[in-house]
């Protein structure tokens, strides 16, 4: 028996989802919530095995009160949202937190609740076996967002430098030359801070050998990482794991890196949005005919798959809306299958969800020559699409998420 609290500000809602839940044998509705405030103080009391939470309510909000749940009893938490942006971002925001999965409101409400009660119900019985913890780490990295954008100026003067110091042997930075330098770091609006690690960074770049010279001297198909390809699938907890991979990925990374989390339309946007303000590398949601720039990570936008077409320096993304693939669109194996053609260049990471949705991909890409990481079960908030990998004998690594950002860059550079 799931027993479940549901936490919302209207009547309506709370009557909607209880009798949604009420009717099926093995869910039993054990308490209702007006505003976050209250859901905390019945989870603590009641502990449930399961909540949903409004996203918008009075007094304590749906992302505070998630906030305090996973902080003081973690407990499986599915968000209800509407389609709004400002829905869209808070609800990014609780699946970085922790939320294990969320809800749209069709049309703004749950009226026609027929249309979406089998989502309702399957997302509720996979939430409540997923695997949550406290959010300790997490805070670590979202608690950071200043000293990301701190990071994000001092690499572009990095690649300013490293421009300057190559220009006279006829080499500039391909990063450096397609980013413009920013009010953050135009002599008027430079803070003593900034000039301080400045100068920190001139130093350190006078006293290392030049990167772009190593990547020069590089032999062998990978030509420094520029011709690798990082491909990155995910579901259920993907947010929240994405967390740990994006933002350790560095700014001057060599190659572009490609992402399919399952997610419909209206949110992936605000995903990559998120990801960007705590990343060095630039995050963006996916655009067809896009080129494949290095030091960039795309997300395929939700409702559209996305392939990868092109070769070497001239990969581009390619969008479409054909027949969802396992009721996913984007799905993650027709974006697998699209890099295949790339062979030892492509990079495959999988990491947290339901189902297996990449695995056959990751199948063609290891035959021909890829390299396949996987998220350990340890780490995962639903060990599915890394557990069909792991058992099909591919993955030439198996990490904890926290790990995986290293094990991408390792393998960029082999």
């Amino acid at each position: 028996m799931i027993r479940v609290i549901i936490a919302d500000d209207s009547s309506f809602m709370r009557k909607v989802l209880s009798d949604v839940f009420n009717e099926e044998p093995d869910f039993e509705v054990v308490g209702t919530a007006v505003n976050g405030k209250d859901a905390v103080n019945q989870v603590l009391r009641l502990k449930p095995d399961l909540v949903t939470m409004d996203v918008l309510m009075p007094e304590m909000d749906g992302l505070k009160a998630l906030q305090m749940i996973m902080e003081e009893h973690p407990v499986p938490v599915i968000m209800i949202s509407s389609l709004t942006k400002k829905d869209a971002d808070e609800t990014i925001k609780a699946l970085q937190y922790g939320a294990v999965d969320f809800i749209t409101k069709t049309g703004g409400s749950i009226s026609r609740v027929d249309t979406i009660k089998d989502e309702i119900l399957d997302k509720a019985r996979n939430a409540a076996k997923a695997k949550v913890k406290k959010i300790a780490i997490n805070n670590n990295i979202l608690g950071k967002k200043q000293e990301a954008e701190n990071l994000k100026r001092i690499n572009i003067l990095e690649r300013q430098s490293t421009a300057k110091t190559t220009r006279g042997i006829g080499t500039t930075s391909i990063v450096a030359s397609r980013l413009k330098p920013t009010a953050h770091v135009t002599a008027t609006s430079r803070t003593s801070s900034l000039l301080s690690q400045r100068s920190s960074v001139m130093d350190k770049v006078a006293k290392r050998e030049n990167p772009l010279l190593k990547m020069r001297q590089a032999s062998g198909a990978a030509s420094g990482g520029r011709n690798k390809l990082v491909v990155l699938g995910t579901s259920t907890g993907g947010p929240k794991a994405l967390q740990y991979v994006v933002p350790k990925l560095p700014a001057d990374m060599p190659c572009g890196m490609v992402i399919v989390q399952h997610m419909p339309a209206g949110f992936t946007k605000s995903l990559a949005e998120r990801l960007n303000d705590i990343s060095s590398v630039k995050v963006k949601e996916a655009e067809d005919m896009e080129p494949i720039l290095p030091g960039y990570v795309y997300i395929a936008p939700g409702d559209y798959h996305m392939e990868i077409t092109g070769s070497g320096s001239q990969r581009v993304i390619s969008l479409n809306q054909k027949p969802p693939l396992g009721a996913h669109r984007p799905a993650v194996d027709i974006m697998f299958d699209s890099v295949v053609q790339y062979g030892g260049d492509v990079v495959s990471v999988i990491l947290t969800g339901m189902g297996c949705d990449g695995a056959a991909g990751m199948k063609k890409i290891k035959k021909a020559g890829g390299y396949i990481i996987a998220e350990s079960q340890e780490t995962c908030v639903v060990y599915g699409m890394p557990k069909a990998v792991v058992d099909a004998g591919i993955a030439d690594e198996v990490l904890p998420v926290q790990d995986i950002a290293e094990a991408i860059m390792n393998a960029v550079r082999k």
